[in-house]
This record gives C-alpha cells, structure tokens and sequence, in this order.
C-alpha cells in the first residue's frame, strides 16, 4: 500500500504502477456531469477560485448519504480529463473504463486514474470536512473540497498502461 498526500507531484506518481494499491489524504474535490464541464469553463476563462496543480478530483456527488465514484466514461465527464489534466490536476478518481484517448492524454500530463471501491460507507467515513466551492446551485452535484484521510483507490491508467 502507497500512501500520498495532495498536493500530488509528478515524482509521487513515477512511483507508482498499474496495480498499486494507494490511499490519498488531504484535499480533493468532487465533481461529476453538472460541475465538471462547468469547471473546464472557469478554466477557459482564467476564473477557478482555487488551486488545481497537484489537485485530486473524485467524479462523485457529495450529499448526507455519502460518497461513491460515479462512472468516469460518461461523455460530459470524460470528456473534462484532458482539460484537468493539462491544467495540474494530477489523480481522477472514479470507475468505468476510459477511452484511449482519454488515457493518451492522462500520459501526456503526467496524471492517473484511479478506483476507488463504490462503497459509499466506507470513502463518507474518510471525509473529516466538506465545503461547497463551486456550482451550490447543482445542489449535490456542486464542486465540493472535502479533507479526507486514506481514501483507498488502484491504480488503473498510469503512463499509457490500464488494469
């Protein structure tokens, strides 16, 4: 088991392996099909309120039930990564598989994509604070920061290579 702390950085990553086990504490943020295409809007316009470099997203919604990846292929999730990327977030976490594309551009930017057990029990319990940062008119589906403590994810697309 890897254990990383955002923010993240390139050499964090050289570390790892399709395979790996790793747990993330820190800051990371939610986002799904209502935030994220909102999101790489910002990004066009030079207006994210925070800093993404070294930055972890999990494709979720964050409500009183909890949390649990929601599927990454999705077309107005998937279509957000290169975009993140490029622009410093270095860990996608969620499921489902992506295309090539998708995992050309994470090896171009030096990110990866993670999964993460969809046991909502388990990843809420490892949130200790959230804070709506974006979008709180999405309502559950707003751009939260949570400060999390081992979340547990595999590596699943790592330098061009996938589970």
């Amino acid at each position: 088991m890897k254990h990383l702390t955002t923010p993240i950085t390139s050499e964090d990553l050289d570390s790892l392996n399709v395979g790996d086990q790793i747990t993330i504490s820190g800051t990371i943020y939610t986002g799904r099909d209502a935030a994220l295409p909102q999101l790489v809007e910002l990004i066009k316009q030079d207006k994210v309120p925070f800093d993404l470099n070294g930055s972890v997203i999990m494709h979720t919604a964050f409500s009183e039930a909890g949390i649990a990846p929601t599927t990454s292929n999705k077309e107005e999730i998937e279509s957000t990564i290169p975009v993140l990327s490029e622009n410093g977030v270095k860990i996608h976490i969620g499921k489902g598989m992506l295309s090539d594309d998708t995992v050309e551009s994470l090896k171009e930017n030096k990110s990866i994509f993670v999964i993460t057990p969809p046991v909502a029990a388990l990843l809420t319990s490892r949130a200790l604070e959230r804070k709506c940062v974006l979008f709180e008119w999405e309502g559950m589906e707003a751009m939260f920061e949570l400060k999390v403590e081992e979340i547990p994810g595999i590596v699943a697309i790592h330098n061009g290579e996938k589970i």
